[in-house]
């Protein structure tokens, strides 16, 4: 009786670390997003891809080229996924530059900016 008390506080256990440990792995960060002046369309983006505005992309300073990131317009709500394939913005304040399909479909052409969180996972 002893024992399966241990089993089942000790499984118990391994549950929550892995439930604490799984949900740690998610990031969000918090600040402003613009977009890319029309001028880049065609240009090559730091990864070697070459820019386009009708594709779901965005620039960030330090995340690896490829990661997916959801992008949340904290002021009306609505979301997108974009792919990582460049570097940037430098501007202080903003987080993420977006491609204008991104930024049309999270309404923010109208403004040039917007405050945002930024969720994605981090690889282990």
């Amino acid at each position: 009786m002893l024992i399966s008390r241990y089993i089942h506080y000790y499984t118990l256990l391994a549950l929550c670390l892995f439930l604490l440990c799984s949900c740690a792995r998610q990031i969000t960060e918090s600040g402003k997003a613009s977009y890319y002046a029309d001028k880049f369309e065609g240009r090559k983006t730091a990864s070697g891809e070459t820019f386009h505005q009708s594709a779901m992309t965005g620039a960030h300073r330090t995340l690896p080229f490829g990661t997916k990131v959801k992008v949340i317009n904290l002021a009306n709500g609505r979301s997108v996924k974009v792919k990582i394939n460049d570097r940037g913005p430098f501007a202080q304040g903003r987080i993420i530059d977006l491609s204008k399909k991104a930024a049309r479909k999270l309404g923010i052409v109208e403004t040039g900016v917007a405050p945002v969180d930024i969720k994605y996972k981090k690889k282990r």
